[in-house]
């Protein structure tokens, strides 16, 4: 009896035990489901109430709602509430082309339709070529260029900002879209849509935010005080737009099909009245060409008015052609003396738009050509400062070049990439493959040629395709080989080819150069011709579509076939 009683009783401790055991870990369990609770009540009370108004240490920049501090190069400079900021960092932000001219001590800048210099010494900038005072200059700190930006808003064309409370710089583009909204109640902006987030600033019930975007229920905005960051869509209301998005509208919708239309300076601009031509939407006579001292000098008279009413009436646009090519027959060095002096280059962009004003022209078409190659640079910048000062008229800016691949003075004299940036097209003169001066004969622009030399634009040069017009010859070459094994030339018009082949002669079919050959012999001499038809151009013109381009040019009106006009038309779908 006494050992069942014993063995009782250590049951019942074994299961006293047990109990508290459990009853240990119920307890340690509630535990850490209330320091669980608290710390996460803890953090949601950081999240939501810790705010941060200003920690920068040094000033933020925010441009377009995107803070670039860390992108900056260098320091943001403030003296005497003018805002700088450095020449690396424009270029970066704003104008990549942004230039210091030595020979005049001031930096040349270009945005959009804009132009402008500011010096080192006056406090003067010019824009557009009109000067006003303004309260600082250009300045240097050490080896760094700095520039007045907040004394730059026209040039720009942005608003700024300085909001000294937060130590942020706002500065937002006015071509850019604007919206508002009114928040509903107090609340903070956090630093993103986390459930934990820190807390960037606090806005209270009334005020107004610009909004950035939305997206799952939250709204990315901007506060009054230049902070970046997220509330609850459904605490803003009444949204609406500051101001719209720009957009640029083009001249002409749809593919480009133009035509120059060339006649020499001592010759005057063809009577066209009464006649049209089919699917075309460009015209580029030749209106404009430096002399062969380095003058501008316009062929337009009587005619040429004429002729740009007459090409008015019809629909069709008018880029008249500005050519160097008297200059550059005579002297490479005459275009160079332009092209390396910023004031000689703004003389002759001022009589550019002068003459666009004056003729009611629609753009201007620079043709030159025959440069030298270390020139490549200040051509470029020729460009660069041209097309903003007939942007700002309304007119359309287009430069012709050759194939990537050529001589000095033929083809390495651009720069592709930058002209094709800064322009509003760029025209590849698809020809001459075999040209004038060749020693040896062959085609004029056999398309895989043409191809090949389009894929550099798109591929190596980067050019967007929507900005390339492709431009092919009406016109071919009458090859000859004397006895002696001598190679000239003579440039045949398109109209003209059949007329010259002999009714006996052969044409055989070049598939890789998509255009018919023919070769005979004419008084002991062999003869070849690459002709140039309405197949070997629709085979050139394919590749606009292909390639997505801008559309055709094609050099020159009065050397094509008739039919050409409405093949074109058709290929373009215009």
């Amino acid at each position: 009896m006494t050992e069942e009683i014993k063995e009782t009783k250590k049951k019942q401790k074994r299961m006293e035990r047990e109990e508290i055991e459990k009853k240990k870990k119920t307890i340690i369990r509630i535990l850490f489901v209330i320091i669980a609770v608290v710390v996460l009540g803890v953090a949601v009370f950081i999240a939501n109430d810790y705010i941060i108004l200003d920690q920068n240490k040094k000033t933020n920049l925010v441009i377009n709602n995107r803070n670039i501090t860390s992108d900056l190069k260098n320091d943001i400079l403030i003296q005497d509430d003018v805002i700088y900021l450095s020449k690396a960092d424009l270029a970066n932000f704003f104008d990549q082309y942004i230039y210091y001219d030595e020979e005049t001590n001031q930096i040349i800048t270009t945005y959009d339709k804009k132009i402008a210099t500011v010096g080192f010494e006056n406090n003067k900038i010019t824009i557009n070529g009109s000067e006003k005072n303004i309260y600082a200059h250009a300045i240097k700190k050490g080896e760094i260029e700095y520039l007045p930006i907040s004394e730059m808003k026209d040039v720009y064309d942005i608003e700024i900002q300085n909001i000294k409370e937060t130590k942020v710089i706002t500065m937002d583009s006015l071509q850019k879209e604007q919206k508002r909204a009114i928040v509903s109640s107090n609340l903070p902006v956090k630093s993103s849509t986390n459930l934990v987030a820190k807390t960037v600033d606090r806005i209270q019930k009334g005020e107004s935010v610009i909004v950035i975007s939305s997206k799952n229920g939250y709204a990315r905005i901007r506060t009054e005080k230049g902070k970046l960051g997220y509330v609850k869509a459904d605490k803003l209301e009444n949204e609406y737009t500051v101001r719209e998005q720009m957009e640029e509208e083009k001249q002409i919708e749809g593919k480009i099909n133009l035509t120059w239309d060339y006649f020499s300076p001592v010759a005057s601009a063809p009577d066209r009245n009464g006649t049209k031509i089919e699917g075309i939407n460009v015209v580029s006579p030749a209106f404009f060409y430096l002399d062969e001292n380095g003058n501008f000098k316009e062929n337009i008279g009587k005619k040429g008015e004429a002729y740009i009413a007459w090409a008015h009436s019809n629909g069709y646009k008018v880029w008249p052609m500005f050519s160097n090519s008297e200059a550059a027959t005579k002297s490479l060095s005459i275009t160079s003396n332009i092209m390396n002096h910023y004031e000689k280059r703004q003389e002759l962009i001022e009589k550019l738009v002068n003459a666009c004003v004056k003729y009611q022209l629609d753009g201007i078409n620079i043709d030159f050509e025959n440069m030298k190659q270390e020139d490549k640079e200040m051509f470029s910048r020729f460009m660069i400062e041209l097309t903003p000062r007939l942007k700002e008229i309304g007119k359309v800016t287009s430069v012709d070049v050759t194939a990537p691949d050529g001589g000095e003075t033929w083809s390495m004299c651009f720069d592709r990439h930058v002209l094709g940036k800064v322009t509003d097209y760029i025209i590849f003169m698809a020809y001459d493959e075999y040209g004038v001066s060749s020693t040896k004969a062959g085609t004029t622009a056999g398309y895989d040629w043409v191809k090949l030399s389009l894929n550099k634009f798109l591929q190596t040069e980067e050019i967007d395709p929507n900005k390339i017009i492709l431009a092919v010859p009406f016109y071919t070459r009458v090859w000859t080989t004397d006895g002696q094994g001598k190679v000239t030339s003579k440039t045949i018009a398109m109209k003209n080819i059949e007329k010259t082949i002999p009714e006996d002669a052969e044409k055989q079919w070049d598939d890789k150069l998509k255009q018919n050959y023919v070769e005979y012999t004419e008084k002991g001499n062999k003869k070849q011709i690459w002709i140039e038809d309405i197949e070997s151009l629709k085979a050139k013109i394919s590749l606009v579509k292909e390639n997505s381009l801008a559309g055709i040019g094609s050099w020159q009106k009065g050397m094509e076939l008739d039919e050409v006009w409405k093949m074109i038309q058709e290929e373009l779908d215009l």
